[in-house]
């Protein structure tokens, strides 16, 4: 019994000198007792790049908006009056808007393609990446939902991981580029106005949009459905841009103005009252330039 007493008393001996070296080693290293790290200075994080309001040199990717697509010419594109990069005094496009008309012409370049999708934007955004521009535009996404039947749209998630990847190819050959991302167009918006022109809507009996344009004077439930799917299906294209912009510390979206636009007959093209004619490219980019000009992202 003596001997036992004995070996209880030196097993707690060492279990208080192990407990006071082990407090003492924890007020050393300041760790506290929820885990965290008492006294220590919190590392500073990483400074955001500024956003450069004047960059000098724009390069363009995107669809047939920003090709000038049935502006000037019926069917044709038109890139002289494209809001990102063109040259026609009327307009005053973001790039002359930002370099001047003289530089303008020298340092921007248009990669858009008429009737592209997101899945074409990581290819157009290699090519843009190469001409290492301060200033990346896109726009793109109505082709998306403008096919033949609400079915044949574009998934969300196939959109979201185009442009994830549109976006890697960019970083991987430009990291220091910037980007401005325009928001989709309200589609049903411009069915709504370019349905009052007779013309128009004998163009688009050629099959532009007919997801969305199809149709046209239809009012029954199922092609209000249809309609009211492919606007839901651009909201959410919305979405993706935002999101993946927000997480890029170099990238700017334009909060959905273009989207909340109401362009009338007067900035539609003449002849298929779907795509911004030439008083419609202005519009566009007067946003813009607003946008990329400005002292903080929109709200």
């Amino acid at each position: 019994m003596p001997e036992r007493s004995s070996r209880r008393r030196v097993r707690g001996a060492a279990t208080t000198l192990a407990a006071v070296a082990l407090a003492g080693t924890a007020a050393l290293t300041g760790c506290s007792s929820d885990g965290g790290t008492a006294g220590a200075a919190s590392p500073s994080p990483s400074p955001t790049p500024a956003w450069d309001a004047s960059p000098a040199s724009v390069a363009a990717v995107g669809d047939s908006i920003t090709r000038g697509f049935d502006a000037c010419a019926v069917l044709a594109d038109c890139p002289e009056v494209s809001w990102a990069t063109g040259t026609d005094g009327g307009v005053k496009s973001l790039a002359v808007r930002l370099l001047g008309a003289s530089k303008a012409a020298s340092h921007s370049w248009n990669h858009a393609v008429s009737g592209a999708r997101m899945a074409q934007l990581p290819e157009q955004m290699a090519l843009a990446a190469q001409e290492k521009p301060e200033l990346v535009t896109v726009m793109i996404g109505a082709n998306d939902a403008c096919r033949d039947s609400v079915r044949l749209m574009t998934p969300v998630a196939d959109f979201r991981a185009s442009f994830e990847a549109s976006m890697r190819r960019l970083r991987a050959s430009a990291p220091k580029s910037q980007v401005y991302v325009s928001s989709v167009p309200d589609l049903k918006r411009l069915w709504s106005t370019g349905r009052e022109n007779p013309l128009g809507k004998r163009i688009w009996k050629l099959g532009i949009c007919r997801s969305m344009l199809g149709d046209a004077d239809d009012m029954g439930a199922a092609a209000v459905a249809r309609r009211d799917a492919v606007r839901e299906r651009v909201v959410a294209y919305n979405g993706v841009l935002r999101d993946v912009c927000t997480r890029d510390e170099r990238c700017r979206y334009d909060g959905g103005a273009v989207f909340d636009y109401r362009f009338t007959g007067e900035q539609l093209s003449e002849w298929d009252w779907f795509h911004p004619g030439r008083n419609g490219q202005a519009r566009l980019a007067e946003i813009a330039y607003r946008n990329v000009t400005a002292a903080g992202p929109p709200a």
